[in-house]
């Protein structure tokens, strides 16, 4: 088995012990999340297991001091979020398929298409935080194949 992710969790637990400031933590854990997803090597057959009806999600590591979580997220064919936002900062790195991220706004409460597309390959890392913007829907971007990826996000925001 693969150290790949116990040393993802070592860099993001120093990142987020050296700092709580989203503007130099976001861009630690995302060379972390780049390095973790640059070799599919190291997630347990059972943290990928699809379901039939819905995405799942599978918790993969939860910081001790309650300061992150690290979920695989498994998708089958054709499989989507709601429209919805994570209040925190957050990186997807994506392991196997594709998935498709749709950015909205709100607009007097109500979600408003923001913007083209994003996909995401094997080896691609996206962000989401309350400051770059993070309401979306997430979608795998296949009707016949299964998408796997890698999501890590804070526990709490950061209240100033």
């Amino acid at each position: 088995m693969s150290d790949r992710f116990p040393q993802f969790v070592a860099e993001v637990t120093a990142a987020v012990t050296q700092s709580t400031d989203e503007a130099t933590v976001l861009p630690k854990v995302k060379a972390a999340m780049a390095r973790l997803v640059a070799v599919d090597d190291w997630l347990p057959a059972e943290m990928a297991r699809p379901d039939p009806l819905r995405y799942q999600q599978y918790l993969l590591h939860r910081d001790p001091a309650d300061r992150f979580s690290v979920v695989s997220f498994v998708w089958g064919p054709g499989q989507k979020t709601p429209i919805h936002d994570h209040t925190v900062w957050g990186t997807i790195g994506m392991l196997r398929g594709s998935e498709v991220c749709v950015p909205y706004v709100l607009v007097n409460g109500q979600p408003q298409r923001d913007g083209d597309e994003i996909a995401l390959a094997p080896g691609d890392v996206g962000v989401v935080s309350p400051t770059l913007g993070d309401v979306h829907r997430v979608r795998n971007a296949s009707s016949e194949t299964l998408a796997i990826s890698t999501f890590i996000r804070a526990l709490k925001a950061e209240r100033p």
